[in-house]
């Protein structure tokens, strides 16, 4: 049965499909988008950098253009941009639209590996990134736990969530929002660390030199083989009380718990992050 046949013998059939014909039409040309030129994303790398307590001065010439002079010989690198701020900075390398995310990724890393060892001894090592530094977030997912709080949720994240989500095609980035990492905060007596004649650094210089866990050699007999470790003695505030920063006029050892108070804490309590007015732990994700 032909399609003019149906119109004629049922014309109020015929005149719907064509209304229905006609109305979605009108609502796919108006949905419909219109571009001249394909949408194209360039492929870009992003080196970030942070240094806690130096400056933005301090970043730009001990951090920044190390970096940049390192990789400016890359292939195909169209334009390199950077910022340095307090405590951070990021380079940013546009590849031309031919090039191998991947392969670009992998030559940043290789040369940045190279520069390492010249920038400053406190600073973080720098994390490669394939996309743009600045990138926002396309997904938010808050973590809440009833009986953990942010220290733990942070500590649950970065266990077993980041490491999952990161391996997933077109995820170039998490971000952990409010995290509250597990750090020994050592609140200092400015009074008491001056009437002892010390100062922070020299707080700073005993924990360097007695808060770590060397190789003590190794026991070789006829038969057996021993491997020989020194256990480190700090693991809790009360273990860092104990903790020795120099000897007094008089004699006896000044202690840390004398001119500090230690205790377990976050590493910072300048961000928060909510969800529903409940502080939570959230995970951004960023696309390549």
């Amino acid at each position: 049965m032909l399609i003019s046949d149906i119109s004629v013998k049922r014309p109020v059939f015929a005149t719907v499909i064509s209304l229905m014909i006609l109305a979605f039409g009108i609502l796919s040309f108006r949905d419909l988008p219109l571009r001249e030129y394909p949408e194209t994303s360039p492929p870009v790398v992003s080196v970030s950098t942070a240094y806690s307590g130096a400056s933005a001065q301090v970043m730009e010439t001990k951090v920044t253009q190390l970096i940049e002079d390192q990789i400016s010989g890359i292939e195909s690198v169209e334009s390199i941009s950077s910022s340095s701020r307090d405590g951070s900075s990021r380079v940013r390398v546009e590849f031309s639209i031919d090039r191998d995310i991947d392969q670009a990724a992998n030559d940043i890393r290789d040369r940045v590996a190279r520069v390492v060892n010249r920038l400053p001894e406190d600073a973080d090592p720098p994390r490669i990134a394939k996309a743009d530094a600045d990138a926002r977030p396309i997904q938010w997912f808050s973590l809440t736990g009833e009986n953990l709080d942010r220290m733990a949720l942070t500590d649950y994240a970065q266990r077993y969530l980041v490491d999952q989500f990161v391996v997933i095609d077109g995820v170039a980035n998490i971000f952990v929002s409010g995290a509250g990492r597990y750090s020994m905060r050592i609140w200092i007596d400015r009074i008491a660390l001056a009437a002892r004649g010390l100062t922070v650094a020299d707080i700073e210089s005993a924990l360097r030199k007695q808060n770590i866990e060397l190789p003590a050699g190794r026991i070789d007999s006829k038969q057996r083989e021993f491997t020989v470790r020194v256990k480190r003695a700090y693991e809790s505030p009360e273990d860092f009380e104990r903790l020795t920063l120099a000897r007094g006029i008089d004699g006896h050892l000044i202690r840390l718990g004398e001119v500090a108070k230690v205790e377990l804490g976050q590493s910072t309590y300048r961000n928060e992050f909510r969800g529903n007015s409940i502080p939570t732990v959230g995970l951004g994700i960023v696309k390549q």
